[in-house]
Formats: C-alpha cells, structure tokens, sequence
C-alpha cells in the first residue's frame, strides 16, 4: 500500500471509545538529545504519563486494551532496535484492529497520543515533505535507482551497461548500505560509439522509469550524477526531474544518497 493510499485509510479510522495508540519517536544518533539510547527513556515514560491518565480515570476496558497496544508497540521498537534510523512512526489499535509501522530517515519530535483516531497530522507534514519518488544516479557502465518515501529507502535497483556488445540488463539488488559502486568515466572523453550506445542506453533506462513513477507513484524524481552524464539522463525523461544534481554519487551507500539529494 502507498504512503498516501495508507494516510487515507488512517483518516478514516476511528474507535467509539480511545483506543488508538500513535507514537512518534526520535531515535536519531546524530540527535545531542539522543545520546546512549535516551530514546528508550523517553518512549517509556511517554507510554508511562499515558497509562497513569488511564488509571486514574478509572476505566479498568480502556486500561486493558491500552496495556496491550503498549506492549506490542514495545516490543516492536525493541526488537527492532539495532535497525532504527532517525525516526519511528507508529499508529497501534486492538479492537478494532490497527497496526502501521514507519521508520523514517527524517527528523521528528517525539510525542505520544492516545485517542479516538490516530493522530497523523506529523505524518502528513513528514509525507509533504518527503514523499514517495525515485532518484536516480547515472553513470558510465550501470544506473542505479532508488525507490523512497519520507526519506526511508524501500528498493534500489541497478542496471548494468556493456558499451561495447550494447547490452545492458537489471542487476536487484546489493545491499543498501554496502553499494560496491563502479569508476567514473567523463562523458567527454568517450569516444563518439561510446556516447551513442550509451545515449540509448540511458533512453531505455528513462523509459524504465518513467514507467515505475506510474507504478510506484512517485511524486517526484531527482536525478545526481556528473554533470554532463546527469543532463544527458534527465532529457530522456518525458517530464523534467524535480532536481538534477550535478555530483558523482555512484560510490556512495543509499542512505548518504538520500541525505545528499534530499536535502537539498
């Protein structure tokens, strides 16, 4: 289900009594706030205010069904831990049933909220802000393609080029954060068979994705490569990219990728 598909879902559930759990949680490392695992601290005395509100209105059903959704979201977070990026998205209900996870590469505050419907307005500005696109990074010999939404790498996939037989095929996938990366090669010092099997190359490429913006539903594409190789690229798409940066990001691991360009 897409980011916006599953926001829309979310809008529309709702409980007759408070029985939706929506936890946003920073967990970034890079965060003063955040040194030696504060973020557990924080998660559980947030989980804690709650559970005493609860208690003390007395309502031994909405106790019990909070005290479940806790433990479930704890446990997820938990497990999890090794795994986190900057930050955590969750909305948890028992009855009726609701459970939707994130983690975002994005900054956020913490805040913890116990209600009638998930509350998602954070997530909305989130997914405003970082939604679902494709970047892009040509180069001489492969293309690589990131597949994201709210700055949180879903796929890459990598087609390789031999410019010399003309065949290039689709190589899914290395590890996102262990990218082996490929030598530059300046356009302009390619011979003029080179550039010409490369040029249709790169159309073939464009057409690919073209098409997964359709399928995936990609708002935006940003392409970022060296200048004349990411200008080429660009001009085989049929609608201009939302940026195109000029910096060689083929050596790069995907989460650098993602802070580069869409930070810009």
């Amino acid at each position: 289900m897409s980011i916006s598909k599953e926001l829309q879902m979310l809008k529309e559930f709702q409980c007759t009594n408070r029985c939706v759990l929506s936890v946003y949680l920073n967990t970034n490392p890079a965060d003063p706030d955040q040194l030696k695992g504060a973020w557990s601290i924080h998660l559980r005395s947030g989980l804690k205010r709650i559970e005493e509100y609860i208690i003390a209105s007395k309502d031994e059903d909405e106790l019990n069904a909070f005290k479940k959704v806790k433990e479930k979201v704890l446990k997820e977070i938990e497990d999890r831990q090794k795994e986190l990026n900057k930050g955590v998205v969750i909305f948890a209900s028992d009855n009726p049933s609701l459970w939707s996870v994130h983690y975002v590469q994005v900054h956020m505050k913490t805040s913890f909220h116990w209600e009638k419907h998930p509350v998602i307005e954070e997530m909305e500005y989130i997914y405003k802000a970082y939604p679902e696109a494709g970047i892009v990074l040509p180069s001489f010999g492969e293309v690589r393609i990131l597949d994201t939404a709210m700055g949180f790498l879903y796929d890459e996939l990598i087609y390789d080029f031999e410019p010399n037989l003309q065949e290039w095929g689709n190589r899914k996938k290395v590890t996102p954060d262990n990218h082996p990366g490929i030598g530059s090669t300046k356009a302009n010092a390619l011979e003029p068979r080179l550039k010409e099997n490369l040029g249709r190359f790169y159309k073939g490429i464009g057409e690919i994705v073209d098409k997964l913006k359709k399928e995936r539903g990609w708002k935006e594409i940003y392409v970022a490569g060296e200048a004349e190789l990411a200008n080429a690229f660009a001009e085989t798409l049929q609608e201009k990219p939302a940026s195109c940066l000029h910096k060689n990001l083929n050596n790069s691991k995907s989460y650098e990728v993602l802070h580069q360009v869409l930070e810009k």
